[in-house]
């Protein structure tokens, strides 16, 4: 095949379908803008951010805001609609480079159809899927139709060896550049430090999982309140809030309701403890320094399969990071309000559980440093040589 004109426009197609995607492209397509000026030519599937910077979706990501397995099997039909859709429109205009990020039930099935129908089009997986926790054959599988794997978890490149996975490079997680607006101030921490102390109540970012944690973390303060005197923030986004406030109307200490992630940023800097769900959001609290109790139900369905799939002690990424289970987890049949309001009681006083969280989580910025490249700029080094390096 003929090799690149060193001169010509390269185009990029990136898919993103979730917010914490769309800020990754967003990023990154900013970071390869600057390095190839109106040189490269941006489009695919993304959010506001990638909107910002140059991409006209093919369709709104809302359309895949789907939780939950049932849920899933509802919306299959038009799932696999928007899947066709994609790939059709990445193989009709054949970009020089295809990044796809996060969201693997959709962007690999999008990555599979393009690499069977056009192989010389190199591809980049932003975001490992999860085949450290379940499911490790998809590591191995991964190799015929992914290129490069970008890592935000130091431990990632490891496993992805051991799997026989496709080359896999840690970039750093986005989080590491935010540290500053996480760690408090003089002020905030006398604030983490007095008393009554603040809890943060964290029960999912997505209208499924308020529904599966709210009536329960509501349950467990209602023990803890019994014990000891403590205020709330629980922070959310604005299309959630009335969901929320109609949710925690009746708690027996009723939280302030954080607006947005200005309002939350500044409710982590100052609070002493969380409960929260399991998730991303346990790495973010770890960075800042805030111990917590965690918990995650689902439904049934969904709770059948992952028993089943699961191959790891802990699904908390703060612990997986640490290498040891610090942070407590109740599941399932296991996240009982007592058990959360017990656990939430040792964290928010001066105990040895409290301790160990903290010194854990002062191990974190070494674990997880890049040095002095962001990983926005990691990730775009390794997107360009990808990109040349595989001819069209």
């Amino acid at each position: 095949m003929p090799a690149r004109n060193p001169s010509a426009v390269r185009k990029i197609f990136l898919i993103a379908t979730e917010e914490s995607g769309d800020r990754l492209g967003a990023a990154l397509m900013k970071v390869v803008r600057q390095r190839l000026g109106d040189a490269v030519k941006f489009s695919g599937v993304g959010g506001r951010a990638m909107t910002r910077e140059g991409i006209d979706p093919l369709f709104p990501i809302e359309e895949l805001s789907i939780m939950g397995f049932a849920a899933v099997v509802k919306q299959l039909p038009k799932i696999l609609q928007l899947i066709r859709r994609t790939a059709d429109a990445v193989l009709d205009d054949p970009p020089d480079m295809l990044v796809i990020i996060d969201s693997p039930d959709f962007t690999h099935r999008v990555a599979r159809r393009v690499r069977a129908r056009n192989p010389a089009i190199p591809i980049v997986d932003y975001v490992s899927p999860s085949v450290w926790a379940w499911r490790p054959g998809r590591a191995r599988a991964m190799r015929s139709y992914v290129d490069h794997v970008l890592a935000l978890l130091p431990f990632e490149p490891e496993e992805y060896q051991k799997l026989g996975g496709p080359p896999c490079s840690y970039v750093g997680h986005p989080l590491t550049e935010q540290l500053a607006s996480l760690r408090p101030n003089a002020r905030e921490q006398a604030r983490r430090d007095a008393t009554p102390p603040l809890l943060l109540v964290l029960p999912g970012s997505r209208r499924s999982e308020i529904k599966h944690h709210l009536a329960l973390f509501g349950a467990a303060l209602v023990q803890l309140d019994k014990q000891m005197t403590f205020e709330l923030v629980l922070p959310t986004m604005p299309h959630l809030e009335s969901m929320v406030r109609e949710g925690v109307a009746d708690w027996p200490v009723v939280p302030r309701i954080a607006i947005g992630e200005i309002e939350k940023r500044a409710a982590f800097r100052r609070a002493r403890a969380a409960l929260a769900k399991s998730g991303t959001v346990t790495l973010e609290l770890a960075l800042s320094g805030i111990p917590m109790v965690t918990a995650y139900r689902v439904g049934a369905a969904e709770a059948f399969i992952l028993r089943r799939a699961i191959r790891v002690s802990s699904v908390i990424l703060a612990n997986l990071v640490i290498g040891s289970d610090i942070i407590p987890e109740f599941l399932q049949e296991n996240c009982t309000p007592e058990n959360l309001a017990q656990a939430l009681a040792e964290v928010l006083v001066d105990s040895p559980e409290r301790l160990r969280q903290l010194v854990a989580f002062a191990t974190l910025d070494a674990k997880m440093s890049t040095g002095d490249q962001p990983p926005s700029v990691r990730a775009a080094d390794i997107v360009l040589a990808t990109m040349e390096r595989r001819p069209t």
